[in-house]
């Protein structure tokens, strides 16, 4: 597990590469909220964050006094470096057909893979009000299925088949191929465990 010190220095590279850009730039290529000429606005799950430019301090806009996880930051600002004009296409890939994603695959099945099927194995019909929450829209896939753009260019769809005395429940998360010229293998996991962590978070409320 990355220690905080690991993060703090992925934060620092991050912000020396991101300042060599101007925010306007950042924002178009990004697809994030440009609010002015020194804060972007991203929302990301069910919070959402202002980034200062040019240090990309980021604040939590519901509470200000709550700070954002640190591999939170890391991974935003790691996409905002990996956007250019790259759009979506709609074609969809699993987390194996990213580029040099094996290296990676066992850690991605275990971050985001096995928590679904071991909370909503069983009962498919729990995920569904906190994928709504999280803004997921329906797709007829599997026993409960979503689509979800927790950032707006790397869209992942979510599909989960029940298990019972017989079949064990599977599951899977589907990248569109566009994944791979914005995100690392490893952010593209840390994507999918976010969003997985956060559905089984508003489960419990």
């Amino acid at each position: 597990m990355a220690r905080i010190d690991d993060y703090s220095n992925a934060k620092k590279i991050a912000v020396a590469k991101l300042e060599n850009y101007k925010l306007k730039t950042i924002a178009q290529n990004s697809g994030l909220t440009l609010l002015d000429e020194d804060t972007l606005r991203v929302d990301f799950l069910d919070r959402a964050y202002r980034i200062r430019y040019p240090g990309f301090d980021f604040e939590d806009e519901a509470k200000n006094s709550k700070e954002v996880p640190l591999q939170e930051q890391v991974l935003i600002l790691h996409y905002m470096i990996g956007c250019r004009s790259q759009k979506a296409t709609g074609v969809w890939i699993s987390y194996r057909e990213i580029p040099g994603a094996a290296f990676y695959f066992s850690a991605f099945v275990k971050r985001a893979i096995d928590p679904v099927k071991k909370i909503f194995g069983t009962n498919a019909a729990g995920i569904v009000n906190p994928a709504l929450a999280l803004k997921g829209t329906t797709i007829e896939t599997g026993d409960a299925g979503f689509e979800f753009s927790i950032l707006p260019k790397t869209p992942m769809q979510l599909i989960l088949w029940e298990g019972d005395d017989e079949f064990p429940a599977e599951a899977n998360i589907v990248f569109d191929e566009i994944v791979g010229k914005i995100l690392s293998p490893e952010d593209a996991a840390w994507l999918a465990g976010m969003l997985v962590y956060r559905l089984i978070a508003i489960s419990y409320r």
